[in-house]
């Protein structure tokens, strides 16, 4: 399922979440080469988080390939800075593009039941989470990690509890044909949230590249909880006002 959209109005215009977005491509058009392979594999190895530099599980200076005749060195020193730097990195333009897709699709709601700075503030945290479940499970790896995706999957994690009920709108490929189907948010979500989990049972022992599946399972449960401490009561009474409701079927009596 690809979900395109949502029956759930914002009151308020998401500055925060269109500010995140816009750093994140202003990063991948001018930090990393808008694609460029040597721009983007030189920004990956000087800020992306690599586990193993900041548990120092990896020697210092020790080298890594990273395509393109790119040489990494790890260097311990400059581990922490690393988990903030890494969230507005992406590998390629599809990475990109999903991830922004489904921050914006997601976040204006979230954004609109806590406030701005508030959500400033939840989206840096659910990315911190994300990215330590990722150290966590494996915390000697040398392969850096980039992506807005475990800040993006607490943003998730936190429109489960608010807007459980919610339709969200996708595409649903079935062969050769493409169709539009309309499920609860909590489906949509759930079924999400089990497929990161499976891929992430799916990947120990195995090295290489690939999806930080445990990240993305982190940061959503890290927004399920925290959303309680961020989003405002009044926000959430006067957004539900306006929010979808199930329709009734049958007579009226």
């Amino acid at each position: 399922m690809i979900p395109y959209r949502d029956e759930n109005e914002t009151q308020r215009t998401p500055y925060v979440t269109i500010l995140i977005i816009l750093v994140n491509v202003l990063t991948w058009i001018f930090v990393q080469g808008a694609g460029q392979p040597l721009r983007v594999a030189e920004s990956v190895c000087n800020l992306g988080l690599i586990p193993g530099e900041l548990t120092e599980s990896v020697p210092p200076g020790t080298p890594f390939d990273m395509g393109d005749n790119l040489v990494c060195v790890t260097d311990p020193g400059r581990g922490l800075s690393h988990l903030i730097t890494s969230m507005f990195l992406h590998g390629s333009w599809m990475h990109l593009i999903g991830n922004m897709w489904f921050l914006w699709l997601f976040g204006n709601n979230v954004e609109d039941a806590m406030g701005r700075m508030r959500f400033l503030v939840f989206y840096l945290m659910g990315g911190l989470a994300a990215a330590i479940t990722q150290i966590v499970i494996d915390p000697a790896s040398n392969i850096p990690m980039v992506g807005a995706s475990g800040a993006i999957s607490g943003v998730m994690g936190a429109y489960l509890v608010l807007y459980p009920r919610v339709r969200v709108f996708a595409l649903l490929p079935l062969g050769f044909f493409i169709t539009s189907i309309a499920v609860p948010a909590w489906l949509m979500l759930v079924y999400w949230m089990l497929l990161q989990f499976l891929g992430g049972l799916a990947s120990f022992g195995k090295s290489g590249g690939g999806v930080a599946f445990w990240a993305h399972v982190g940061g959503f449960v890290a927004g399920v909880f925290l959303v309680k401490l961020f989003a405002r009561s009044d926000y959430v009474q006067a957004h539900s006002i306006g929010q979808w409701q199930p329709r009734r079927i049958g007579w009226n009596r």
